[in-house]
């Protein structure tokens, strides 16, 4: 059962400790800043194509969310995973309304007029697939079969069950709970993979937060603490320049897994997603180590074969 854990409305949020177990994302700035961020790092980086076009696709969620607000009562789906064992916005058991594929279709539009000449067809394969087909690919996504899908497809799908669950999430009308306990890898709103981890400044400082992939909320773990398996005998860090770096890999000797850590206090403006996808070369360094990506970057899927 998950160590953090969303209580409906009335219910006394007892937490472990002063810390806030969960943080939900801000989509007024979540969206805008993260593009910006990839705009920023494009500059002069062997990837600074890709990094662009990354932030169009984040400019269209924002366009998206803009456009096509979604107007949902959440209480009883929190009330019911209250008594569960599974996520309240669980992608293996919350049934998925229509919205998302309004939203990719909005952001399907968006991205037409200046695709690239790659993507073009992508998007009109997308654009033309029939409701069940888009149902059938959003599920072969969120259960990790990519080579169903195809690593080409998985961004532009991403982006919309992403933004879609993000909406969903920012609506929850509960408290998060601190509990003692394990199984925190996985985010406790909707149950995915993390994309990295962020030591925050702020009113949170030095407190490690992962960010979830889907969702875009944040739940606190520890520090020095494998954020896959929870060890902490076998961890090292890993940097592509010095020790004062700002992005880091936490590797664990126990469970063979990395991920990427960010650290505000050395760079206020890091971004989880942005800068985890910018430091491509630290996971080839990872990978040369032998040891194997714990978290799902949205612009990162491998090809699945």
């Amino acid at each position: 059962m998950s160590s953090i854990r969303i209580v409906p409305p009335g219910e006394v949020a007892k937490t472990a400790g002063a810390i806030p177990p969960l943080l939900f994302a801000n989509l007024k700035s979540l969206y805008s800043r993260r593009a910006e961020r990839l705009r920023q790092l494009a500059k002069e980086h062997a990837l600074g194509d890709y990094l662009t076009f990354a932030a169009t696709v984040v400019d269209a969620q924002q366009n998206a969310h803009h456009d096509h607000p979604l107007v949902i009562d959440l209480a009883e789906v929190l009330k019911a995973s209250s008594v569960t064992d599974h996520a309240p916005l669980s992608v293996k058991y919350l049934p998925r309304s229509k919205h998302w594929q309004t939203l990719l279709t909005s952001i399907i539009a968006e991205l037409e007029p200046d695709a690239p000449e790659h993507v073009a067809p992508v998007l009109e394969v997308l654009k033309k697939a029939g409701s069940q087909e888009l149902e059938d690919l959003a599920t072969a996504l969120l259960s990790g079969d990519i080579a169903k899908v195809g690593s080409d497809k998985a961004p532009f799908l991403w982006a919309a069950l992403s933004l879609y669950w993000a909406q969903m999430a920012t609506q929850i009308p509960g408290k998060a709970r601190a509990e003692y306990g394990e199984e925190r890898h996985n985010c406790p709103v909707c149950d995915s993979p993390p994309v990295a981890s962020v030591v925050h400044i702020g009113t949170e400082t030095g407190l490690r937060y992962l960010h979830c992939s889907l969702c875009e909320s944040e739940w606190h773990m520890v520090r020095v603490k494998c954020s896959n398996c929870e060890q902490t005998g076998k961890l090292d860090y890993w940097s592509l320049d010095t020790e004062q770096a700002a992005i880091k890999a936490e590797s664990c000797g126990d469970c063979g897994s990395y991920l990427k850590i960010l650290y505000q206090d050395k760079d206020q403006y890091v971004e989880p997603v942005a800068d985890d996808l910018a430091s491509l070369v630290l996971d080839a360094k990872m990978e040369g180590e032998n040891f194997a990506r714990s978290g799902v970057n949205p612009f990162l899927f491998p090809s699945g074969e």
